[in-house]
């Protein structure tokens, strides 16, 4: 199981580092080769992003992303195709993050078993609540697929623990309200974070504006996961493809 995996590896490392890649940006090869670069620059876990046409979490720089794989004619089967590689290729746990209009188009059930079937631990649907979600739940339970669901600093303490009664693999609590990729001040975190602790015992992971050494180092002690993604989509338009391993290895600098 996800949350077992997670406690193994925090056992060496006072904090992991997840990362989110789009699938089929730039492209599914340099997908590939962005993936097993940040397994070997010491990733612990990754997301693996379906691209949708309206990701309505994500900020303007996964946004485009998105955008670019779509364009190119990335399809969601060549992305179960990527996925179930990258889990036999890479010796970490992998979860899907997409929307639910993807579960719901390709159908809840066929959506978890091909879930399953390439090796995925678990799955983020940021825009599907945990009371709406039941048919898409019972699937994952059926398959062993682990819920991650999301806490946010606006979200009550009650609600929380209705939520955390659902989730399982680890909580993610996004750092602010809005989007993906913005500044993210993290050194006021505290008061949320104690929250998080108090309602769920699963690992906690936090996310939205982590791009440094200095911001990963902020969250020791108070996260067990670490989670990278808008950043490294800007090194990858700024730099290209083989400057990601470099980045990664950056974060661990702190």
């Amino acid at each position: 199981m996800l949350e077992a995996e997670i406690r193994k590896q925090r056992e060496k490392k006072d904090i992991l580092l997840m990362t989110h890649i789009v699938l089929g940006y730039p492209s599914l090869e340099a997908s590939r080769q962005i993936a097993h670069q940040m397994v070997e620059a010491g990733v612990d876990l990754m997301e693996l992003q379906i691209p949708f046409s309206e990701p309505i979490a994500d900020g303007p720089v996964i946004l485009h992303a998105n955008q670019r794989a779509l364009a190119a004619g990335v399809t969601v089967e060549a992305c179960f195709q990527l996925a179930q590689q990258l889990t036999k290729e890479l010796p970490i746990p992998f979860v899907f993050m997409s929307y639910y209009n993807i579960a719901w188009m390709r159908g809840v059930q066929r959506f978890a078993r091909d879930t399953r079937a390439a090796g995925l631990s678990g799955a983020i649907i940021p825009d599907l609540p945990f009371e709406e979600g039941e048919a898409l739940l019972s699937a994952f339970e059926e398959q062993q697929i682990d819920p991650v669901f999301i806490f946010s600093p606006t979200t009550s303490e009650e609600r929380m623990r209705a939520i955390a009664a659902r989730a399982r693999g680890f909580v993610y609590c996004v750092a602010r309200k809005g989007v993906t990729g913005a500044e993210t001040e993290f050194n006021v975190l505290g008061e949320y974070l104690e929250r998080c602790r108090r309602t769920t015992s699963l690992p906690l992971a936090l996310g939205f504006g982590v791009k440094s050494a200095e911001d990963v180092a902020a969250l020791r002690g108070k996260v067990d996961i670490a989670v990278v993604g808008s950043e490294t989509i800007r090194v990858v338009e700024k730099s290209g493809v083989s400057a990601v391993s470099g980045f990664i290895r950056s974060l661990r600098a702190g």
